[in-house]
């Protein structure tokens, strides 16, 4: 079961990634372009915003199947002097769970925007902080290798 969603989340991550960052630069494009906010923009961000929520979702649950997960009990607050264990079991999940939130909030803001120059500012000011966040954390030494 691990390995299964070890695998789902691994996938979803690039697809999560990539539409994040298509719907960041549909933003920016829309922003600076001065366009109308079209059905098209909100998809690729409606889009964008439920499969980084199955991502999280995947992770969730990756995170409590983990057996490194036990290190807590065994550990305690002495996981915090782990490099690889804060990372994994702190550092990575909190900061894609602000991640997450910030880009909710991008999207929740955009839908009471007026104008189509906000909505755009909103998606891409939100989804953007989003990606950063999310690009600092991914364990690239293990989901590369």
């Amino acid at each position: 079961m691990y390995n299964t969603i070890l695998s789902v989340h691994s996938y979803l991550a690039y697809a999560a990634l990539g539409l994040l960052f298509i719907a960041t630069i549909n933003a920016i494009f829309g922003l600076t372009s001065k366009g109308l906010f079209k059905s098209k923009d909100r998809s690729i961000s409606l889009f964008a915003l439920i499969v980084c929520h199955m991502q999280l979702l995947a992770g969730l649950i990756l995170y409590f199947v983990s057996e490194k997960f036990e290190q807590w009990s065994l550990l305690g607050m002495k996981i915090m002097k782990n490099d690889e264990l804060r990372q994994l079991l702190v550092e990575h999940p909190l900061t894609n769970i602000i991640a997450l939130v910030l880009i909710t909030i991008g999207w929740s803001k955009h839908k009471k925007e007026e104008s189509n120059n906000g909505k755009f500012k909103k998606i891409a000011i939100f989804y953007t902080l989003g990606l950063l966040l999310l690009l600092l954390m991914v364990p690239y030494n293990q989901w590369l290798s």
